[in-house]
């Protein structure tokens, strides 16, 4: 949970029910729980990915968006992230230990319209 821009706290979903016009929906992949760090120079995302392995984990990102995606035969997780800044996708940096990936991306105002890159993992 954390606060909205408005001073209301906003719920995250997590898991892999979802809220739909017909009731709960039961989804095949999960929704892991991330954390969206904004600082001048970057934007942060760490996301916790418990019980999966580095070369299992896509990446891809876009000026505006970060997607994460795991489909191992264990464990499947999926989550399309808005980010709240242009972001230069080539000079991303990345880590993933002990189930949790950070993902650092770099602000940028350069606006190139690119179909955004694949994101490798150190």
């Amino acid at each position: 949970m954390k606060i909205g821009p408005d001073g209301k706290p906003e719920i995250r979903e997590f898991g892999n029910v979802k809220k739909s016009r017909f009731g709960p929906e039961v989804t095949e992949k999960r929704d892991p729980l991330i954390d969206i760090i904004e600082t001048d120079r970057e934007v942060q995302i760490v996301a916790e990915l418990p019980g999966v392995d580095k070369e299992n984990i896509k990446l891809h990102g876009t000026e505006h968006k970060l997607t994460i995606s795991v489909d191992a035969a264990q464990h499947k997780y999926f989550k399309e992230i808005e980010l709240p800044a242009e972001i230069n996708v080539k000079k991303a940096k990345t880590k993933y230990k002990n189930g949790v990936l950070e993902v650092k991306l770099p602000k940028t105002a350069e606006e190139n319209g690119s179909e955004g890159e694949p994101i490798n993992i150190e």
